[in-house]
């Protein structure tokens, strides 16, 4: 009954995109701000590179959430954020240290199921790719 739905069907990805988008716009646009102290958070993970790796985090965040926005290139976007989120859960949110990083690995979990979702079926009939 819901997928006959025009409206939900012409909507619904729209309003999917947006909300999966903007928090990956946020996060990008917050560690412009916070530039040092997210830089010196990654390498105290050990991470090599840190002001390098960040650049390229705000690049894929900032980047990659306007493309899902707008809808334009949305699958390769989705699929280089669903990648990026790999090795950033095992690094950052390790889910066997405690309750908080366990929640936060499988949020991050749920949002490659969105990002899997965008890469097959696309951004939807309002984008600029205007793909079903």
């Amino acid at each position: 009954m819901l997928a006959n739905c025009t409206a939900l069907a012409k909507f619904g990805p729209l309003i999917g995109r947006i909300m999966l988008a903007l928090l990956f716009i946020f996060a990008g646009w917050n560690k412009i701000g916070g530039f040092e102290e997210t830089a010196a958070y990654m390498a105290g993970k050990g991470l090599p590179m840190a002001e390098f790796l960040l650049v390229l985090t705000i690049l894929i965040e900032l980047g990659g959430g306007l493309l899902i926005l707008v809808g334009w290139q949305a699958r390769w976007a989705a699929l280089v954020i669903f990648l990026f989120i790999i090795p950033i859960n095992f690094v950052f949110h390790p889910f066997w240290a405690d309750a908080e990083q366990f929640n936060a690995f499988f949020k991050n979990v749920a949002l490659m199921g969105g990002m899997l979702y965008i890469v097959v079926h696309g951004a939807g009939p309002i984008s600029l790719d205007r793909d079903r």
